[in-house]
């Protein structure tokens, strides 16, 4: 669970630093950034998935903090 999840925010900051860098570089010419954007967007919604898919399956518990 833990490398699935480390891998997942590991491609989102991916995403997020080449869209930072097609912003300075491309100065609107192109789309890469838009593209980088969407699919840190779809990483995100797929981990909150697979998070939520997880815990109903049981294969991780709350923990809840005191």
């Amino acid at each position: 669970m833990r490398f699935v999840v480390a891998i997942a925010f590991i491609g989102i900051l991916y995403s997020l630093g080449s869209a930072l860098v097609f912003l300075m570089k491309d100065t609107g010419k192109s789309k890469r950034m838009v593209y980088a954007l969407t699919a840190r967007i779809g990483l995100s919604v797929l981990l909150f998935l697979f998070v939520l898919f997880a815990h109903w399956m049981g294969w991780i518990q709350a923990s809840g903090f005191k």
